[in-house]
């Protein structure tokens, strides 16, 4: 299955693909178009839209005071306590304002902020810091158990 979100990605729009390769669709393809682009393309692709809280019509996006990363785990029913939790350090990472509902969240903005400054592609991106999320999730569980 395709999958398409916003170009220059940096925390949700790469926590996300980490959650959908591992947990929902293995075999993911994933693309990256500015934001004007991304429901035309979508169309064209036949791909998913995610992460695009500007355009209405998406609907794996931001809710309330959730993240993408958040959508994703609901509308797929995902419901280990690790990736809980591992959604309130992306919450507090990706959204302004809700820095306060884990700690971790000001470090993992940091890592992406930096990635995105060592000028890497978005598909470089995905593939150097899924290990980090990976890290990040075993830390959740055994924050957890």
């Amino acid at each position: 299955m395709k999958w398409i979100t916003r170009s220059n990605v940096k925390v949700d729009r790469v926590a996300c693909p980490w959650l959908i390769q591992r947990f929902v669709d293995p075999e993911a393809e994933f693309l990256f178009v500015p934001e004007a682009e991304l429901l035309e393309t979508a169309r064209c692709e036949n791909a998913t839209p995610f992460d695009a809280p500007r355009l209405a019509e998406v609907k794996l996006n931001h809710r309330g005071d959730g993240c993408t990363f958040e959508a994703v785990l609901e509308d797929h029913r995902l419901d280990d306590p690790a990736l809980a939790r591992l959604a309130l350090i992306v919450r507090a990472a990706d959204v302004k304002g809700q820095e306060h509902v884990a700690p971790e969240g000001l470090g993992l903005r940091a890592l992406a902020e930096g990635f995105a400054q060592l000028g890497l592609s978005d598909h470089e991106r995905l593939a150097r810091q899924f290990p980090v999320y990976d890290a990040l999730y075993e830390y959740a569980r055994r924050l957890v158990s």
